[in-house]
């Protein structure tokens, strides 16, 4: 039997395995939670601390190189030891990460190895087809499933869920959609069919929406802290940091903080994936570079005009795709100036060593 079997139930497939392989050691870990230097890590017996070694930090400088929710590290640990020393991470699967917010040019890292994105929104108050596109770009640029799941149906008529489903679909997202509500618990069992054992399911969205709550019943206890609603029926904010929580059924589930920001940075390929309605009828416009602003002979103005797209379908794509290839470049300069002053301070410690 494989030394690694009883990690299945963890998230651990062959994909894992062939890179342990190459790594020379027996102890291998998944990262549950991070608290800024301190790591919560589970393997196939118990949970335990971590830290990342001193070498691993003094090779790796960016925030994304450093562990973060769901990722598989090799670990040296006694087995007297209460806390793990990290030193490698095995490469990531799939990601999801987003623009840090603010000015900065770097990027965040949300999770790792991930089977499954629910993007959740809110039926009565944060239901936004713009901003569930954004959350599509970067989910499919990282390589997981998105799934859409839109609660507190209980707020709103059944015509207006329909309504929003039927602009979801007009949008050309074809992820599926499920709705939910919390206090009525329609639309709950559809969704725990979808949580299947072994795999990874993080959950996203803004903050109020019912995430803590929706994961608090498919935990079955109050594990995660919850606050009630105002009287708008918008939740309050109460995810403090990312967990992976691993479920009676075997399902592995993140809940996440709210994030109303989701910079886009470098998600060339998830905007293929998410708007290739507009990507496909691009090979048919007149000039290659076409930015569909206008040009002659450009299909995809044309499907606008005719009604096959909506405009603010491809407003959006527009806006996204300008957005992620001005971070994108803002990115690259940074990383290379980061180089050329790498470069510049081992010159000068060579010359001093000279003298």
């Amino acid at each position: 039997m494989d030394k690694h079997i009883e990690l299945n139930g963890l998230g651990w497939n062959d994909w894992f395995e062939q890179q342990a392989a190459d790594m020379a050691t027996d102890h291998i870990a998944r990262v549950a939670a991070v608290d800024r230097d301190q790591l919560l890590l589970v393997d196939e017996t118990h949970a335990f601390r971590g830290r990342v070694a001193g070498g691993y930090l003094h090779r790796h400088h960016l925030s994304q190189e450093l562990p973060c929710v769901g990722d598989w590290v090799c670990l040296e640990k006694a087995p007297g030891d209460d806390v793990g020393v990290v030193r490698a991470l095995l490469e990531r699967r799939t990601l999801l990460r987003r623009k840090s917010a603010g000015d900065a040019i770097e990027y965040q890292m949300i999770a790792s190895n991930l089977d499954y994105v629910v993007i959740v929104q809110s039926c009565h108050f944060d239901f936004n087809v713009n901003r569930l596109e954004r959350y599509l770009v970067m989910v499919l640029d990282g390589g997981a499933e998105p799934c859409i799941l839109l609660t507190k149906t209980d707020l709103v008529a059944p015509e207006v869920v329909a309504a929003q489903i039927a602009e979801i679909r007009s949008a050309g997202i074809t992820a599926p959609i499920l709705t939910l509500s919390n206090i009525t618990r329609d639309g709950v069992d559809d969704l725990t069919r979808l949580l299947l054992p072994g795999k990874t399911y993080c959950f996203v969205g803004s903050s109020g929406v019912g995430k803590s709550t929706l994961i608090n019943q498919l935990i079955g206890l109050e594990k995660l802290e919850t606050k009630s609603v105002s009287e708008s029926g918008e939740g309050r904010h109460t995810t403090v940091r990312r967990e992976l929580i691993r479920l009676d059924s075997g399902a592995l589930v993140i809940d996440n903080p709210g994030m109303r920001e989701f910079g886009i940075l470098g998600a060339a390929e998830g905007l293929g994936v998410s708007h290739s309605d507009i990507t496909t009828l691009s090979s048919s416009c007149r000039f290659r570079d076409c930015s569909h602003s206008g040009e002659p002979g450009c299909a995809v103005h044309e499907a606008v005009q005719s009604g096959a797209i909506k405009r603010e379908h491809l407003e959006n794509y527009l806006k996204l795709t300008e957005e992620s290839e001005f971070h994108q470049m803002s990115y690259a300069e940074k990383r290379k100036k980061d180089r050329d002053f790498g470069k510049f301070v081992k010159s000068v410690k060579k010359d001093l060593k000279l003298k």
